[in-house]
Parts: structure tokens; sequence; C-alpha cells
């Protein structure tokens, strides 16, 4: 390959989960069957090209039955989608540099480079998500693979500063870095100034696994002063049994979404488990973005992202100080609407954003090869 700089176009390689492939995922988003703030390929990693990259997406192929349960089967043993990434091995090897958006892929692609005993690889920014949370999970052989693994990453990025402290305690040799995570900003609805409804409208959206559904529900089951509507795959009807407020409703569309969610709304509130890994940080800047005040729970990482001035925080799964702070920002119409606005102005080109995010990956990029900085 030639030798790269400034004159010839960094080749980048964005290696997904299956199921996200370029080609899916566009005629997904063209079709309207994403939900949220999406962008045409996925997580916005095709914005480098408006940096001086040449992006290239992974692509999902067709499965027969038998080489699905084959691949969920080697997942399932080592933790990460080997399958997936030798399938899309010329597509990553063609490149100069690789991103990924999960630990199954960059570890997927670690080993994969181990068996080939390639003279060259690309250079490897290994995002991760939850394997520091879940390390204590992992049976030893696992642990010790995965650290040997991530040990040959050129620089494994998180997106919580709460993962950042494990990262580089487990990984000591290795560099890491705090990446933030952002969607699309483009479109914003201003906050509105108004009264809360009576009863007060509340909405949690998130299929995330740290979604701490007990307590909210706890915090508003048979208060009548309180409605809450929950879009989410992982609440059961036996969970609010008998409670006659609120509502499990299932959402096809984004017109569903705004019109039975984000119109209707008055506070958004996503409520979590003890985590390390930002859960919850999709929902809480699509409701930046639409102007709803936001309750969150304060597992830390997030306040990387929102301070106390622009998002709610109260104790983890406590039901009480979260029904607390639905009273008070019910009374106080100045200090949510004040709080909904600057969580708003957060978000944007040189604030949360897709673009910031991807800009980032840029910046990374360009000093692993060794680049000068190029058109921002």
């Amino acid at each position: 390959m030639n030798e790269i700089n400034n004159s010839n176009p960094v080749k980048v390689f964005v290696h997904l989960a299956h199921n996200f492939g370029a080609r899916n995922w566009n005629l997904n988003y063209a079709n309207g069957k994403l939900l949220g703030i999406n962008e045409p390929y996925a997580y916005g990693y095709h914005r480098a090209a408006d940096f001086g990259f040449l992006v290239k997406y992974s692509e999902d192929q067709q499965e027969s039955r038998p080489a699905k349960l084959f691949r969920l089967g080697v997942r399932y043993v080592l933790k990460f989608d080997l399958v997936h990434a030798w399938r899309n091995r010329k597509g990553i090897y063609d490149a100069d540099v690789v991103w990924t958006h999960t630990e199954s892929q960059c570890l997927a692609i670690l080993l994969l480079s181990s068996f080939l005993r390639l003279k060259r690889r690309p250079k490897l920014i290994a995002q991760t998500v939850w394997i520091f949370d879940r390390w204590r999970k992992f049976p030893w052989p696992n642990r010790w693979l995965c650290a040997k693994l991530l040990s040959q990453a050129d620089v494994v990025t998180v997106h919580s500063p709460e993962n950042l402290k494990i990262a580089r305690r487990l990984l000591p040799e290795v560099r890491s870095e705090l990446v933030l995570y952002g969607i699309r900003a483009e479109e914003k609805m201003p906050p509105r100034k108004r009264p809360f409804h009576d009863p007060i409208r509340i909405i949690s959206l998130g299929n995330d696994e740290d979604r701490d559904w007990g307590a909210l529900i706890d915090a508003v089951k048979d208060w009548k002063k309180c409605e809450l509507r929950i879009g989410s795959q992982k609440v059961s009807l036996r969970q609010i049994a008998g409670a006659t407020n609120i509502l499990i409703i299932k959402v096809i569309s984004n017109c569903d979404l705004m019109r039975l969610f984000y119109d209707w709304t008055d506070l958004a509130v996503v409520s979590l488990k003890p985590n390390t890994h930002a859960s919850g940080i999709t929902a809480i800047q699509e409701a930046a973005l639409w102007g709803v005040p936001i309750i969150c729970s304060n597992t830390g990482g997030l306040s990387a992202y929102f301070s106390d001035e622009e998002v709610k925080y109260v104790p983890v799964s406590d039901a009480q100080a979260i029904r607390g702070a639905i009273a008070e920002a019910a009374a106080d119409e100045q200090g949510r609407w004040a709080r909904a606005k600057r969580a708003q102005d957060r978000m944007g080109p040189q604030g949360l954003s897709s673009h910031a995010y991807v800009k980032r990956h840029v910046e990374l990029s360009r000093e692993l090869l060794a680049l000068a900085p190029g058109p921002q």
C-alpha cells in the first residue's frame, strides 16, 4: 500500500455488529424502521468523509440456519463475534485504520490478526462498552483472553470516565481514552415554558440492560398526581400489575414516538442501576434535543456529559428520590425550563453530537498514523 500522507485520503473501515451492516442499516433507515434519532448509517461514522476520510462499513452476510447457529455458538464461547470479523476480513485489512463500536468487534479483529500472523495490520481504535461492567462475571479464561487481546490494541476507547478508570487499571500498558458518545444533533425543539399537566405526564424510554424499571415503577405507582408511559421491550405487564397510572406502549414508528411520548410528556425519567458504561446516554440526549426536562439516576459516568445544572440527578435505585424530583420539577417552572435549555445547549457540533464523536475518532486516527491535522 502507498505510504499514507496528507495527500492520500485515510481509508477507515467501520466494523460493527452483525445486523448493523451498511446495507441493512441504510435500508431500515430509509424505510423508517429505526426508532429514535438515527443516522443514514450506524452511529454516524460516515461523517468522517467530511474530514477527508474514505469510509467503508462492514456488511452482513446472508446466513443459513446452520451457519447462524455456528456463528452464535462461537460468539457464546468467546464472548465476541469472530465469524463476523472473518467474513469482513478483506475490508478490515485493506484499511489504514479500523474503528469498532463495541468489544465484540475489536476483540474479534485482534484474535483474527493473531491467527493470520500478518506482517501488517491496520491501526485499531478498539472501542468498548460493556466489557468492564461484565469483567467480574467472565470465567477467568475469558478474562485472560480479553486482557491479552486488548493489550495489542493501538488505543482502547470508552464512553464513560468510570470505564476509563477500570481500563487503565486492568490494562496499564495500553493507551486508553474517553470518547464522549453523541447522536445526530442538527434538529432541536426548543424547551417550552408551560405548566405541567395535571396529572404530571412522564415518559421513560429504552432497552438498556441497566435500566432500573423497578425503582421508577415504585416511584409513581398509584400516585394520582402522575401518569407514566414506558417505551421498552424490557418491561412486562406483570411488573406494572395493578398500576392504573402506568402504560407500556409498543412503538412501531417515529410518528408514534413523537405523538405518544415526546409531544405528550412533561418530563423524561431515566432510572438506572449501578453501572460504569454511561447507560441511558442515548435516551438522555434525545430528550435534551426535544427540549424535555430530564431526571436521571446518578451513576457517575453521565456527569461527563451533563452537569447537575442541566439534568436533575437522583441517587441510584431510590424511588422516593425520583418521586421527590418529579414533585420539585412540577413546582418550579422556571428552574425546569432553564435546566432543559442548558441541556439542549450542550448538544451540537462543538458539544455532544455524532459530529463531535466522529471528529474525535478522526483526531485519534491521525495521531496513530502520525499525520498532521486535517480539515476541520
